[in-house]
């Protein structure tokens, strides 16, 4: 018997790096698995990935910064399973690597407008969907680095400081209404996905070195450690947790 059986999950960002891991998880542990993302292609390959080892998986192209494709998303989930039990915001865009004296709006604002205001129209269209049923959980990935600065990632930072407190807030609006509805957050490390791989390209090698030092344990994680703890958010096993952040980062922000 799987963990979510039973269970509808719609993960943003799931074309890759830890949506892709956790679509593949939870689908491995009985939900229904609804893979959203703007690379269609990549979308489509994971979804029928799933789909081939048994899981139950499909895959919308989805922009989570344009509120109607929110309305879309969330109507077709209902129209075709009745109910949306979890949500995971895992879309997002990495730092630009740009001192903030140099930095346009345009950069700032992208940052801002895929990892913070698409979160919030996730929570937004998620708890107004969740409420009409059986209540449900939300998860938001933000990252380490919404506890700690980075120099040139001033758009990043201020975009998972705002997932952050944007979590707890609906946690906090939610934990009195029924049906429950459960908001958290997690704050990933530095992981190995295209993201921090894309980061390690601009950055320079030296980059990386500046990571594994960094890291007590002296390693970049697995984005099927960033799965885990979603799973946990997502199932029952987490019924008392609610806005609350789970850092999953090989002891980075311990130091």
């Amino acid at each position: 018997m799987g963990r979510l059986d039973g269970k509808v999950a719609l993960i943003t960002g799931g074309a890759s790096g830890l949506g892709k891991s956790t679509g593949e998880l939870m689908a491995q542990e009985g939900a229904a698995v609804i893979l959203s993302d703007i690379q269609s292609i990549e979308g489509e390959i994971v979804a029928q990935s799933i789909t081939k080892n048994g899981g139950n998986c499909i895959f919308r192209s989805h922009d989570t910064t344009i509120e109607q494709q929110w309305e879309d998303i969330c109507s077709e989930i209902v129209g075709n399973y009745g109910h949306l039990d979890i949500l995971l915001n895992g879309a997002g865009v990495g730092s630009s690597a740009v001192d903030i004296e140099d930095m346009d709006m345009d950069t700032w604002r992208h940052c801002l407008s895929v990892n913070l205001d698409g979160v919030f129209l996730g929570c937004k269209h998620g708890i107004r969907t969740m409420r009409k049923f059986n209540g449900g959980s939300i998860i938001n990935i933000s990252s380490i680095l919404g506890f700690s600065g980075l120099a040139t990632a001033t758009n990043y930072c201020a975009s998972k400081g705002g997932v952050r407190l944007l979590s707890k807030a609906a946690a906090l609006e939610c934990a009195r209404k029924t049906p429950l509805i459960r908001v958290n957050s997690i704050h990933p490390g530095f992981i190995d996905t295209p993201m921090v791989a894309g980061a390690i390209q601009r950055r320079g090698p030296e980059f990386r070195d500046y990571i594994e030092s960094n890291v007590p344990m002296g390693t970049l994680g697995m984005p099927s450690d960033i799965a885990e703890g979603v799973l946990y958010l997502a199932s029952d096993a987490s019924k008392f947790v609610t806005g609350t952040e789970l850092v999953i980062d090989g002891g980075f922000l311990a130091r």
